[in-house]
């Protein structure tokens, strides 16, 4: 966790100017309760470093009462990168401990969803089930005791905004590297004997389907020529509208990008008319200034894989997990 502003003074990722704008009093305490120490029920005097601190967290926050005053163009250190959940997994288990396949006891278990009728209404009220990644999320969207630094707010408005997705629909969560994201989701997604796993991501790079395998869900992979929209009847579309007593139906995850071959959104939507869940996996394609933005404010797959380009600090990728609030009843919550 980072250190407070009595003794760290400000990031070293941002360029603070003088600002003219009052910051509100309740901003004021939100800003001060993130502090290690202090809780919701804080009330001033604060003390000039304190300010400072405020100034510099709700520039990053909220930046409309800044006025242009953070400059762009500042670099990330992931040093300063606070993640809560991260300290609370360390606690419990080691890397060589995560829940996979190899690891899980044979009681483990997942309730299968209510069959109902196949639609995109489904897919809209349908919230996935208990899970780590659930438990991460609550954990990021209850305020108190949650420590957002200044970097981490910066690294999440630009996953979002490379991906054209809001913070009020999306949480976004930075993850060590792509093999701990997949196995994350593959943890988390409620496989069981029934419903399926379709994919289009390359066996080696696919650490969920291990998990579908182990909880009895089919698993169909799909080569990447069938992303191609010009083949009339594709053979994909022909999966999506596959027979299922469930709804929805299970995930389907593909990559937005193959070696500069770039494929459509339209299956996120196709995908979802037919009762999927969407993973889209857009980490071949690294987000940075000048960057092609992914158009997702129509389509709003349940996850998003993408990676942040940080080529002035350590490491020089960032891979950030988007999930869609509404899939984890977190929507009522706010980041």
């Amino acid at each position: 966790m980072p250190n407070s502003p009595s003794q760290n003074g400000r990031p070293r990722s941002m360029v603070i100017k003088k600002a003219h704008s009052v910051i509100p009093a309740h901003l004021v305490a939100e800003a001060i309760s993130t502090l290690q120490g202090l809780d919701l029920r804080w009330s001033g005097p604060i003390t000039p470093s304190e300010m400072q601190y405020v100034k510099q967290y709700v520039f990053a926050k909220y930046p409309q009462y800044c006025s242009g005053l953070v400059e762009d163009g500042e670099k990330i250190d992931l040093d300063d990168l606070s993640i809560n959940e991260e300290s609370s997994e360390n606690e419990t288990m080691t890397d060589d401990k995560r829940k996979s396949p190899r690891t899980v006891g044979s009681r483990e278990c997942f309730s299968s969803p209510s069959s109902i009728a196949t639609s995109l209404s489904d897919i809209e009220n349908t919230q996935l089930e208990p899970s780590r990644l659930r438990d991460i999320l609550t954990r990021k969207t209850s305020f108190q005791g949650n420590f957002i630094s200044i970097p981490e707010i910066q690294a999440q408005n630009r996953a979002l905004k490379h991906c054209g997705l809001s913070d009020e629909e999306y949480l976004v969560l930075f993850m060590p590297n792509y093999k701990d994201a997949m196995m994350l989701i593959g943890e988390s997604y409620p496989f069981f004997r029934g419903n399926y796993y379709l994919t289009v991501v390359t066996e080696e790079s696919d650490y969920i389907r291990e998990f579908a395998t182990r909880r009895e869900s089919k698993v169909i992979s799909a080569p990447e020529t069938w992303l191609d929209l010009r083949i009339k009847g594709s053979q994909l579309s022909q999966n999506f509208r596959r027979k299922c007593k469930h709804s929805p139906k299970g995930l389907f995850s593909y990559p937005a990008d193959v070696n500069g071959t770039r494929f459509s959104m339209h299956w996120i939507s196709e995908a979802h008319r037919n009762s999927w869940h969407v993973l889209l996996d857009a980490t071949g394609l690294v987000f940075g200034e000048g960057q092609e933005r992914l158009p997702l404010a129509l389509h709003r797959p349940d996850f998003v894989l993408c990676t942040l380009d940080n080529t002035h600090a350590q490491p020089s990728k960032i891979i950030c997990l988007l999930v869609r609030r509404t899939s984890f009843d977190t929507s009522s919550c706010s980041a």
